[in-house]
């Protein structure tokens, strides 16, 4: 990591070093179109002497908002060139979101990409310059402002790029809103070059040094730790980045790709794990694994469907990933570490790594430079370290309770052992109270349900009643179960959880609901958190009935 004032950007050397060796690669049905280092840079230079023709004042913030794709790291790196301060946005905002971020973050240009409802949001997109990236199948052309090849080949490449300081802001990235209106975390170029540090300390993503990595690219990019994980990862240390092009041939590409670092949300771990028990029962999964010849095939075999052979780092994260997930994942020899970190400290907080099979629970301890203490008003975790946020954009008020005296209130409740690992036991703004004026930390009662195959998403419910219910969608397997025995095994795996339980926790009922809930409806973000409080909007008025149903199992 520099010592120095300014920002050390790798991308420069490597786009000399690596000039004729792929970079982006997008796929487009079969065959895959790819940039090389030298072609990245020479159109990202070409786009900051662009950018810099606009008349945009110094530090203006530029906007993004697409699905990922090459252009997007283009961008990115034209933003940064011409010394300006990116801006991305989730690619499924409606047009009075967009709206309302554009003029709170105070946007003075935008990146339009890949998206469908182009012609939903643009009438809310204020007059303000438009570079609209090439049309991708079954996406909307942008009819509007700037086409990109038109006008990337009106300029010459930008010589001298911009060369930030660490003090000064790289990003202002809106959260997805778990619990509220998003928050625009500003990030310097400090707290971006500290995260270096996960892979020189202890090298969780098991970087090669010599650019030998393979990136896959699907999550948000503009989500931090797809930006820092994959995007910042691969300018630091080379190699490629592969994109997925839609959701349906998310497995054919990632397949294709076989890469050597692969990220995903625990939603994406329990797919995977839902399509192997599609094909395999676990007692026959189990019988198979215990034969030493056909275990090692077929560990081999169902790795490579995947699309993880060669993946040296498969991680978590985003969301608690469960410990028995992760478990049954290990019995594949497919690792999964679980990494801890938010926004406001750029993904960075614990040590990803090996070191916490043996702590059930556990996020580990703190990552090299980073302190962590609990309140002992609230259990919430706070955190200290060069990682954090500058503070919350045109938000003295909330950044005033987030960060005090260089803390940063996580908003996660936990705990600290006895040899400095960290556990989560929920979020405090997850609480709720029954009317026995009991609180409920959801998390907790949710790690006991996260065994079971039949369930794909769940959530703790119950603001106001006696007892908590379980909100359940099934996965396949549940819902090709025969309801009689559903309902038979759930009432006994019922009563045995709540017997483990003090009385204000006990689960009343197990909900089966009958719509997944997803980014469109809006009951998840767009890195696949539930939204707690729309789970309540759209159910609370049933929760009291639910509670008294005679029965403890029962469809909606």
């Amino acid at each position: 990591m520099s010592t120095q004032s300014e920002f050390d950007f790798k991308f420069y050397e490597f786009e000399k070093k690596h000039k004729n060796k792929p970079f982006l690669r997008q796929p487009f049905g079969d065959k895959w179109e790819e940039y090389t280092w030298g072609e990245t840079g020479q159109m990202a230079r070409k786009l900051a002497s662009g950018l810099k023709t606009l008349g945009l004042k110094p530090n203006s913030h530029i906007g993004l908002i697409s699905k990922n794709c090459r252009e997007w790291v283009i961008a990115d790196l034209a933003i940064m060139m011409a010394g300006y301060i990116s801006v991305p946005f989730f690619a499924t905002l409606t047009g009075k979101e967009l709206e309302n971020l554009l003029e709170f973050g105070d946007v003075d240009a935008l990146f339009v990409g890949k998206i469908e409802h182009w012609n939903e949001i643009k009438s809310y997109i204020p007059k303000i310059p438009i570079i609209g990236f090439p049309t991708y199948k079954g996406h909307s052309n942008i009819d509007r402002g700037h086409s990109w090849f038109d006008f990337i080949d009106k300029f010459e490449p930008l010589t001298n790029p911009h060369v930030p300081k660490l003090k000064d802001t790289w990003t202002i990235i809106f959260t997805s809103g778990t619990t509220g209106n998003p928050k625009g975390v500003v990030l310097s170029y400090r707290a971006n070059e500290a995260t270096e540090l996960i892979s020189l300390n202890t090298n969780p993503l098991k970087i090669d040094y010599d650019g030998n990595n393979h990136f896959f690219s699907y999550l948000p990019m503009n989500h931090i730790a797809e930006r820092i994980v994959v995007e910042f990862t691969a300018f630091r240390f080379g190699g490629t980045i592969s994109f997925v092009e839609t959701l349906d041939t998310f497995g054919a590409n990632l397949a294709s790709v076989q890469p050597t670092v692969f990220f995903a949300v625990p939603r994406i771990w329990t797919k995977f794990q839902m399509g192997i028990l599609s094909k395999f029962s676990q007692k026959k999964l189990d019988f198979f694994l215990s034969i030493p010849i056909v275990n090692s095939l077929l560990k081999k075999a169902l790795t490579k469907k995947l699309g993880l052979s060669k993946a040296r780092a498969k991680v978590s994260g985003a969301a608690p990933m469960l410990t028995d997930q992760r478990e049954w994942f290990r019995k594949l020899e497919i690792n999964i570490v679980n990494g801890y970190g938010m926004t406001e400290n750029c993904a960075i907080s614990n040590q990803l790594g090996d070191n916490i099979w043996d702590r059930p629970g556990s996020v580990g301890i703190p990552q090299e430079g980073v302190s962590i203490k609990i309140d002992s008003k609230n259990d919430e975790i706070m955190m200290k370290g060069t990682f954090l946020m500058e503070g919350y954009y045109k938000d003295p008020k909330a950044t005033k309770l987030t960060l005090v005296d260089g803390w940063l209130y996580t908003g996660d409740q936990g705990y600290i052992d006895k040899d400095g690992f960290l556990y989560i036991t929920g979020r405090v703004k997850d609480n709720f109270k029954t009317s026995k004026g009991k609180f409920i930390e959801p998390l907790t009662l949710e790690y006991y349900f996260g065994k079971y195959n039949e369930f794909e998403q769940i959530c703790i419910v119950g603001l106001g009643n006696p007892q908590p219910i379980l909100l359940v969608f099934l996965s396949e397997i549940g819902l090709n179960m025969d309801k009689e025995i559903f309902k038979k095994k759930f009432s006994e795996e019922l009563i045995n959880i709540n017997s483990k339980l003090e009385p204000y926790k006990k689960i009343s009922t197990i909900v089966l609901v009958n719509e997944a809930w997803t980014t469109e409806n809006g009951l998840v973000t767009p890195t696949l958190k539930v939204k707690r409080p729309m789970i309540d909007k759209k159910y609370s008025v049933n929760y009291m009935k639910w509670h008294e149903s005679p029965g403890s199992i029962i469809w909606e």
